[in-house]
């Protein structure tokens, strides 16, 4: 058996950057992607996030790909979502996201920044915060 623990921080958005995302509904949608996640054999350590956007740290597992990992579950939160009637209108993710690895030194760190969307919008978009990600990390948009 192999033993891996690879953090991620995921951020991906609403089709469009759509504010559907409304605080009334974004526990349950958050509760739900935690839960779906783990059935699939994923753990989502935390997830939140604001109007138009989602930020998830999870770790990767031996057998799953991150691309794999954030198709499970962004498509199943989505397809939940929507037969649910959860989100009005329909709920879409762009199909674009941002990851990147997590030093085991800094995931509580990254767990406060995340808890701490709501505020942290008051100051920044998601726009805005996503274009310092790509700054941060020294990538470049690849779509």
């Amino acid at each position: 058996m192999s033993f891996v623990r690879v953090w991620i921080h995921a951020v991906w958005g609403t089709k469009s950057r759509s504010n559907i995302l409304k605080k009334e509904i974004r526990n349950e949608l958050f509760s739900h992607i935690k839960l779906n996640a783990k059935e699939k054999g994923i753990f989502v350590d935390t997830v939140d996030g604001y109007t138009d956007h989602v930020h998830c740290l999870f770790t990767l597992n031996a057998d799953i790909s991150l691309s794999k990992s954030l198709q499970l579950i962004k498509g199943e939160a989505s397809f939940w979502s929507n037969k649910i009637d959860l989100v009005k209108p329909k709920l879409m993710w762009a199909d674009e996201y941002f990851a990147v690895s997590v030093s085991e030194s800094v995931v509580d760190k990254v767990r406060k920044y995340i808890r701490n969307q709501e505020e942290h919008h008051k100051k920044m978009t998601f726009q805005e915060e996503y274009e310092d990600f790509l700054k941060k990390f020294n990538l470049k948009s690849q779509g």
